[in-house]
């Protein structure tokens, strides 16, 4: 499908963390009330794993103990197995092709094209998170699963008709053992001062590198330097050229890891302290 310009959305987020005060027999002078209030409103912004542990607020509270490590898997094109230390086992862009192995807790999924998603899920899978409505419009995922949360930011893809499919994609972000990780997706315009504010600060970025299909490299560079990721690794390549492209163009920018196996063991105090790109084997 040809780059062609969409529209991108602004809208509001869903996700807010809540605060309130405690109440006491003592009279509050004018002084301390506009403290409060400062207080409410900076405990107004979006959770993301690293903003709530710096700014000291409670972390979420999961069903099982918190995860220490994270481990990520490159399968193939846009699909990654993401593994707590609980043993919750997550796929990206699930779909009839590239397929992880079983079994799995939940899946996520973009319908850009049939490589990204698929009608007929394995019926042993717990969730199946799609990144688009059916029906049009908005769709908010908040899930929490032993110790894994999932939740997704909506951005707008192309129809085959080079027109504009609104809120057809979703970049998905994962949390669990003080990492969180965010899955682009397919996506096809630049992000909004909206969606990095919903995004929240994020460890490691999962990009599409093709430079066609999805954002142009351009404006993929532009989208990286708003999150800021400790860790990048490119995914939706179609070849070896088209990977190594990309990676000329951040090899002067960022240190380049290129690893024989397909996986990455993720641990938060061994996160590199500069942006690192991380390249992973996979089919």
């Amino acid at each position: 499908m040809p780059q062609t310009s969409i529209a991108s959305p602004d809208r509001g987020s869903k996700c807010r963390v809540g605060s309130s005060a405690r109440r006491s027999g003592l009279r509050l002078s004018m002084a301390v009330v506009a403290g409060l209030m400062s207080s409410l409103s900076l405990a107004a912004e979006p959770e993301s794993c690293p903003r709530l542990i710096s700014q000291g607020a409670p972390r979420v509270q999961f069903a099982a103990a918190q995860s220490e490590e994270v481990r990520l898997d490159f399968v193939g094109h846009a699909t990654f197995v993401i593994e707590t230390s609980g043993g919750v086992r997550i796929a990206t862009d699930y779909n009839d092709y590239v397929k992880p192995s079983l079994p799995l807790t939940a899946v996520t999924m973009n319908k850009a094209h049939s490589t990204h998603y698929t009608n007929f899920p394995d019926p042993s899978i717990r969730q199946v998170l799609r990144g688009w409505n059916p029906d049009g419009g908005e769709i908010a995922h908040d899930v929490r699963i032993d110790d894994m949360r999932i939740r997704n930011v909506q951005t707008n893809i192309r129809d085959w008709s080079r027109g504009t499919d609104y809120l057809g994609n979703s970049i998905f972000v994962f949390e669990s053992g003080q990492i969180c990780i965010a899955h682009l997706g397919h996506l096809h315009h630049e992000l909004t001062p909206e969606h990095v504010r919903q995004i929240g600060q994020i460890d490691v970025l999962l990009v599409p590198v093709d430079g066609s299909y999805t954002l142009d490299i351009d404006g993929m560079m532009s989208v990286i330097d708003k999150i800021g990721p400790r860790i990048i690794v490119p995914m939706h390549f179609f070849n070896r050229s088209t990977l190594e492209n990309f990676l000329g163009r951040v090899g002067s920018r960022w240190e380049v890891e290129r690893r024989e196996q397909p996986s990455l063991l993720l641990v938060r105090d061994k996160l590199p302290v500069k942006t690192r790109v991380v390249v992973l084997p996979g089919r």
